[in-house]
């Protein structure tokens, strides 16, 4: 019995329009400037959804909506939309031909100063298009995408975008998949030419040929015919390769394989299924998405090798108060309701939008939800099913779907949504601190009020995005994940709030560590005539592992320090970590122990051991000799050959290290460690030394220690004016 003859699980509701098993949540994710946007316009428009494509360089795509998006020909914003796919029977094997599937897609952003939108997207998803580059491979952001969707367990397609251009390289693409991502990577499909001789794919189970019409314009006429002659042997042996992969992965292909039996293709086609819904395996395509060619075959792939909700696997939540009880969040429309809040969006037209993930039940409008978090239940408005920026009313949404709340109040990105009878916390998903922060000031007192709203919905939006008074300068500091990230910030103010603001310099998220070990001691103590003031502790200080964060234990034995004291003088601590003692920054990776002191029976109070707290950390960090860490990034840049001289010479300039240097068709790339605090300003830098022909990208990579003249200045500047910090 066929896939399509099956009757639906019971899972669905009977008024649901698309049954669980025939939805796919899926999301467009790499680089930037591999083609993300690009292909989900095309996707949209042979789905139907959109009767004329637009593209990034005209500023007219359907998933890049906001002004700076067009403007700038990036994504900032992760856009949800929603289209509808039946499989032609066009004499290719399909799993699901005549059966119509309704196709959740989340477009995420490629810059890494928006990897929060990412890191949510890839939270809700089932599965993902990871997208890569015909002539770059496995870029640096690629990598990013990848491991934040294997940290979520999202199985993946991959398609190589961008074959049409000069030096595409398909076989290099997956041989980079394999080594650099580790990943199962074996191509389904092969490129027919390439470069400006692109013609169409070969679908390598079928062995058949997709060549596209040249005279069609917009891709959608193609004909099914026999393989070329002089491809027919790459064909076959692309098969084989094929055909072990998914013998190696699976016994029901391997016994065929054994037993020298030829492998139907539906069968060969539900194995390659099951390992990619495993993650044991990454199906591979190509084609343009810019020339429109090989976009019709990745739809079908989507349909075809990425899980429904159904297939996905179930979500695990914790019991509030089980002290670590897991419970089975499977899809049924039948269960009690259970959903995650994965992002805030401020809509100019409706106010506040809580887009949610519904894992389980149904929820219309007029329900009431239940937040765990909060310990309060909201009733439901409207419901609203999202169309990038448009909305579109429903009556109800049910488990497997992604749409937005309008009018909830006190909520955070993460949040857990739910029926109260059942309370549950799903896990939110995590997201990096800011590197970078910056001091603003509004331009007039009208601006001063509409500043502190319009600072605090972003903040609520982006959960990388921070602002806070920095106490000492009485200064505004916003901070974030760049550069970039901090100029959309103030752009939005503007154009969103209408409010003008001056910025001052960037300044950089250092650190603070120990990498000795030390004793501290801290008194404080206060006579005033009446009752006094007596606090006594001594701390012991080591280094931690890096990346290990903070660790304070309580190592108070016999009562020379009564208990309840205890959790004030952790309490110092902690505040003096976040104060540090160098130079002002937070302390990282240390290791605290309060050890020792003593009390007085009248005088002791918990302010007192607060202090005493404060000021024993304080003592050890000096006796251990704290250093300042700087955070460091990882930079690729490719460049023409005759250029890589000079820009070599500029990144040791910068106090980079050169970490490899690899040849690619006619270009050099360079990956290098270089100090965020050197790369203001790079992006104007490498554009003078290339001519305009060198590109880069970085990501944060690790905090190390800066060097003693640089500490000098770092100091110097904490000395007099404070620098604003994160």
């Amino acid at each position: 019995m066929t896939a399509e003859a099956k009757e639906l699980s019971p899972l669905n509701s009977p008024d649901r329009q698309y049954p669980l098993e025939r939805t796919r949540n899926i999301g467009i994710a790499a680089h930037i400037d591999a083609g993300k946007t690009t292909t989900t316009e095309r996707i949209l428009f042979y789905t139907g959804l959109i009767h004329k494509m637009g593209d990034v360089d005209d500023g007219n795509t359907v998933t890049d909506w906001m002004e700076q998006e067009r403007e700038r020909g990036i994504t900032i914003t992760s856009a949800a939309t929603t289209c509808f796919w039946t499989q032609k029977d066009d004499g290719l094997p399909k799993l699901f031909t005549s059966i119509a599937h309704r196709i959740n897609i989340i477009d995420t952003p490629g810059h890494v100063d928006f990897t929060a939108e990412v890191e949510r997207s890839m939270r809700v998803l089932d599965g993902a298009v990871a997208v890569f580059c015909g002539v770059a491979g496995v870029q640096p952001q690629s990598e990013t995408v990848w491991r934040q969707a294997t940290k979520y367990q999202v199985p993946r397609i991959a398609f190589v975008n961008k074959m049409d251009r000069i030096g595409a390289n398909f076989d290099n693409a997956v041989a980079e998949m394999r080594k650099k991502l580790n990943a199962p990577a074996f191509p389904v499909v092969l490129p027919i030419g390439k470069e400006d001789a692109l013609k169409g794919v070969i679908d390598i189970i079928a062995g058949k040929a997709i060549v596209y019409d040249e005279t069609d314009e917009v891709g959608l006429r193609y004909s099914i015919t026999d393989v070329p002659e002089d491809l027919k042997e790459r064909t076959a042996v692309a098969y084989q390769e094929l055909l072990n992969g998914v013998a190696d992965r699976d016994d029901e292909i391997a016994e065929y394989v054994l037993n020298e039996k030829p492998v139907p293709t539906d069968v060969l086609k539900r194995a390659i299924r099951r390992l990619t819904c495993a993650i044991r395996f990454v199906p591979v395509l190509c084609g343009s998405a810019f020339k429109k060619k090989g976009v019709q075959p990745l739809v079908d792939a989507v349909i075809d090798y990425l899980p429904s909700p159904v297939d996905a696997k179930a979500m695990q939540g914790d019991l509030p108060g089980g002290e670590g009880v897991k419970v089975e969040i499977a899809p049924d429309d039948q269960g009690k309701f259970c959903s995650l809040a994965f992002k805030l969006w401020t809509d100019p037209f409706v106010g506040k939008l809580v887009f949610f993930r519904v894992y389980r039940g149904r929820l219309a409008k007029g329900d009431n939800i239940y937040n765990p978090r909060t310990r309060k239940r909201e009733r439901v408005s409207r419901v609203l099913m999202i169309q990038a920026d448009k909305r579109l009313d429903v009556e109800a949404v049910y488990s497997g779907d992604i749409a937005a709340l309008v009018g909830l109040k006190n909520i955070t990105t993460g949040d857990t949504l739910c029926d109260e009878e059942e309370e549950v916390l799903l896990e939110p998903p995590t997201f990096p601190e800011p590197v970078i922060s910056m001091a603003v000031e509004p331009k007039s007192k009208t601006d001063r009020d509409k500043m502190s709203v319009g600072l605090q919905r972003l903040a609520e939006e982006d959960p990388t995005f921070r602002c806070f008074t920095n106490e000492e300068t009485g200064q505004l500091i916003i901070a974030g994940m760049g550069e970039l990230h901090l100029e959309i910030i103030r752009d939005r103010l503007l154009r969103e709030f209408k409010v003008e603001a001056s910025a001052g310099a960037p300044q950089i998220a250092y650190r603070e560590t120990c990498t000795q070990s030390a004793q501290g001691e801290g008194k404080f103590i206060r006579q005033s005539g009446g009752r006094g003031q007596y606090g006594h502790a001594v701390v012991e200080l080591v280094p931690n592992e890096r990346g290990k964060g903070v660790e304070i234990e309580n190592k108070i034995v016999g009562g020379v320090i009564p208990k309840e004291y205890v959790p004030a003088v952790i309490d110092g601590i902690e505040e003096a970590v976040k104060g540090g003692v160098v130079a002002g920054y937070p302390l990282v990776d240390i290791k605290v122990a309060v050890t020792f002191g003593s009390f007085h029976e009248v005088d002791s109070s918990e302010l007192a051991f607060k202090m005493a707290g404060i000021f024993a950390l304080k003592d050890a960090v000096r006796k251990a000799g704290g250093i300042i860490l700087e955070p460091i990034m990882k930079v690729e840049v490719t460049t023409p050959d005759e250029y890589q001289g000079d820009i070599l010479g500029d990144l040791n300039r910068r106090r980079g290290k050169i970490v490899a240097i690899d040849n690619k068709a006619d270009a050099t790339i360079l990956r290098a460690d270089v100090p965020l605090a050197e790369m203001f300003g790079y992006a104007t830098a490498v554009r003078s030394l290339s001519k305009g022909r060198a590109a880069y990208s970085m990501e944060p990579s690790h905090f190390e220690p800066v060097p003693a003249s640089v500490a000098a200045t770092i100091l110097e500047s904490a000395k007099g004016k404070p620098a604003a910090r994160s």
